[in-house]
């Protein structure tokens, strides 16, 4: 359980901000932060990972404080086990993938973790080659890996996809949700995607100004109701067109298109160019739309 009780001044491009945090993250969830540039997104994650310290407050987790301004203790970030991921992967340029992945790791380190982490990201045949030469998607699997190598308890992801096109980033996604499962990570994300958070998110926490103003499931947060189902994905409505007592709806997917038959209740306010939610319903799709 990480447990955020954290205020901090902060000085933005709208000008001063106070971040006034109370949260608390369940081992094993997967959380996005959700919210507007310069809501306070990123500085929560350097809060958390000791790279910014908070004016007053208390940082504890799984009962461990890492942070208690009355009581004076600031943990080095380098001891609260956490791997985070930027948007500008950050890695070493003189180094090889597999030098980058075996410098982040610990100096006692078991080097099967490095070859490990090379096969699950796919890196195989990168390993001898320099980040200078590599795509952003394949910087960025080199980036999550190196995140990885240590086995930190949680895990920070801050837009790490936004600069990728939708067929690497859809496979990133895997990348990410195979990695959280399979080594049993608490993942903090932030993401602007709706598709990407509904994708990889079991909770979405909404930030404006810094303070926190809604927390609910994704499709509590942008449907405003439970949605339950074999299936759910979102995209963008491209078309509505009624044939008799009901209607198509197209929807573009990523790159395809999908064609939903809808009720009058469902189309009701839907517009071409609205974003939304297709989910099962005893078996049958129903569309919903994001606000």
């Amino acid at each position: 359980m990480i447990e955020l009780d954290i205020r901090k001044r902060l000085h933005t491009a709208g000008g001063d901000m106070n971040l006034q945090l109370q949260l608390d993250i369940a081992d094993g969830a997967l959380l996005t932060l959700y919210g507007p540039s310069g809501a306070g997104k990123t500085s929560t994650l350097r809060l958390l990972a000791g790279l910014m310290k908070p004016d007053n407050g208390t940082i504890t987790v799984d009962g461990e404080t890492w942070f208690d301004s009355g009581k004076k203790i600031d943990l080095a970030p380098q001891r609260r086990q956490i791997g985070y991921v930027f948007q500008d992967y950050a890695l070493f340029p003189n180094m090889t993938v597999r030098q980058n992945l075996e410098f982040a790791g610990k100096k006692d380190q078991d080097k099967k973790m490095v070859s490990e982490l090379i096969e699950i990201m796919e890196l195989g045949e990168l390993q001898g080659r320099k980040p200078a030469t590599l795509s952003g998607g394949q910087q960025q699997r080199v980036a999550l890996a190196r995140a990885l190598v240590q086995r930190p308890r949680i895990l920070l992801l801050d837009e790490p996809l936004a600069a990728l096109d939708i067929k690497i980033r859809l496979k990133l996604q895997d990348h990410i949700l195979s990695a959280h499962r399979e080594y049993g990570l608490t993942t903090i994300l932030i993401s602007h995607d709706i598709g990407e958070i509904v994708r990889l998110s079991d909770r979405v926490c909404m930030l404006a100004e810094g303070q926190i103003t809604r927390q609910g499931t994704p499709s509590e947060i942008f449907i405003n109701r439970r949605i339950s189902g074999k299936f759910k994905f979102t995209g963008e409505v491209i078309r509505i067109e009624q044939q008799e007592v009901v209607y198509i709806v197209t929807v573009l997917i990523q790159n395809s298109m999908v064609k939903v038959i809808a009720q009058d209740s469902e189309v009701e306010g839907l517009q071409v160019g609205d974003q939304v939610m297709v989910a099962s319903k005893a078996f049958n799709p129903i569309i919903y739309k994001i606000e």
